[in-house]
């Protein structure tokens, strides 16, 4: 063990290496292997700028059992969320194989209207992203889409872009489906389905005057809505209807996750539960569609159960001959979670070691020093996840980074763990895709043929809601105070 006599508080100078070097690599990261560096790039660039903060820790009088220790603590305290993503794996993997997913993006796409185009883009994109719970599949698929109607309609791709991304980014974060809506309140210590209840307050507002916009701008557009243009929503709800039982019914799981979480179920067995009621509704209204999935020769019951089981543990493939259809709804399974588990470990394996250094303590007491108030704690958390979100290129960091950095100082002020958790989510998941070079900015780039330039002023539900967290801060609405 270390000697407290003979450790040394590390210098500023000690602090920033670590981080230079990690900024270093993620950039690296990045231009090497694009939107693939959160698959393995990022993780390794976490683990060698982990090492480094470890020769600097040996420099100053810590022996390495005390940082393995302190690493494995650090990894510890994600055990739970780990678990929750395990379960939401084989959730979205047997919602798919049901019918429920693709019975909630068949009703979503039905409600399209001319006439109300941008802000109905946001509505379905919000839908499709809560039921799935990815920003990158919703934009990459419905959002394509709807960019080809836009010019078909002779509407503005741009705002196009700025709906589809502020319904993505809104779906994503109220899901709990999502990895980061997972991660965030993993990191700052509160309950999911709580996290999700408190985050409406800044996020229902948001989403309400983004909506509102995306009005008053498309009834002040002359545009020629013609039918015709609506072909792809045409083909996509149609390849939906072809390949599965389409029913009312197929929305009965999610309304039994919905009441779990209305009673205040724990996360894991609520998601667990759900996942287990999406097997068995695929058994009883998507037979074909798994006698489809069967390996030839393989009789009907064995081949229930090894399509059913599949789904748990590895998702499941489509092959409607729709390749948005078959982007969209081939996912899920426990092992679809492994990269992101992955960038979880390694993230907390570095803000770990920073905080057993004492170079987290070093960077928040500068900050801290200037942050008295509530509002100006909450403003001085925003800055900081959207500035790692600038440095780190990545909104895992952007959570991970400052959850670690204001958990104690939120503490010390009886906030309680949600207030942190849901400015988080209000800042380091919604503004990663206004970075052109973050590995969100990048993918929308690449899915919608537009950089982040063209569409950063009409992202109307990701500008607002960090300001709103702000302004919440400061007028002291809505902050709830640990129960002592």
């Amino acid at each position: 063990m270390s000697d407290p006599q003979s450790l040394r508080q590390p210098s500023m100078l000690d602090s920033l290496i670590p981080i230079f070097v990690l900024i270093c690599l993620l950039i690296a990261g990045v231009t090497l292997f694009g939107d693939s560096s959160s698959s393995g790039p990022n993780q390794i660039a976490l683990l060698l700028a982990t090492g480094v903060a470890a020769l600097i820790g040996l420099k100053n009088g810590h022996k390495w059992p005390a940082m393995e220790k302190a690493i494995i603590h650090g990894i510890s305290i994600s055990l739970g969320a780990i678990l929750i993503l395990l379960a939401v794996g084989s959730l979205i993997g047997t919602w798919l194989l049901s019918g429920t997913v693709p019975t909630m993006v068949y009703y979503g796409l039905k409600i399209i209207d001319p006439s109300w185009f941008y802000a109905a883009t946001c509505l379905v994109c919000g839908i499709v992203a809560m039921s799935i719970g990815s920003s990158w599949t919703t934009a990459a698929t419905v959002g394509v889409a709807f960019i080809g109607i836009a010019g078909g309609f002779e509407l503005s791709p741009s705002v196009t872009a700025g709906a589809v991304i502020s319904g993505a980014y809104f779906g994503d974060k109220l899901s709990p489906l999502s990895e980061t809506t997972n991660l965030a309140p993993a990191v700052a210590g509160s309950e999911l389905f709580a996290h999700i209840r408190y985050m409406l307050w800044t996020t229902i507002p948001s989403i309400t005057i983004a909506l509102i916009l995306f009005l008053i701008i498309g009834f002040n557009h002359s545009a020629d809505a013609n039918m015709g243009s609506t072909d792809s929503i045409v083909s996509l709800t149609s390849t939906l209807e072809n390949t599965y039982n389409i029913s009312a019914f197929n929305l009965i799981p999610l309304l039994i996750l919905l009441t779990l979480a209305y009673k205040k179920v724990p996360a894991f067995p609520a998601v667990a539960i759900g996942a287990i009621i999406g097997a068995i509704w695929a058994v009883i209204f998507q037979q074909e569609l798994i006698l489809g999935m069967a390996q030839d020769g393989v009789d009907s019951t064995k081949a229930t159960i090894m399509v059913v089981w599949t789904a748990f543990f590895d998702g499941v493939v489509v092959d409607t001959g729709n390749a948005e259809i078959d982007q969209l709804l081939s996912r899920g399974g426990m092992s679809g979670m492994l990269n992101t588990i992955w960038l979880v470990v390694t993230a907390l394996s570095f803000g770990a070691i920073l905080e057993h250094l004492g170079m987290l303590k070093k960077f928040v007491e500068s900050i801290l020093a200037k942050a008295k108030s509530t509002g100006s704690l909450i403003a001085s958390t925003v800055a900081t996840c959207i500035g790692t979100n600038l440095i780190t290129a990545d909104q895992y960091m952007a959570i991970v980074m400052p959850g670690r950095m204001y958990k104690e100082e939120y503490q010390k002020r009886g906030l309680d763990p949600v207030v942190l958790s849901r400015t988080l989510e209000d800042s380091g998941t919604i503004t990663s895709p206004l970075i052109p070079w973050n590995t969100c900015g990048a993918f929308m780039f690449a899915a919608m043929a537009l950089t982040s330039y063209d569409y950063i002023f009409y992202c109307f539900f990701n500008l607002i809601n960090p300001i709103l967290a702000v302004t919440y801060g400061y007028m002291g609405f809505k902050i709830k105070k640990l129960v002592t």
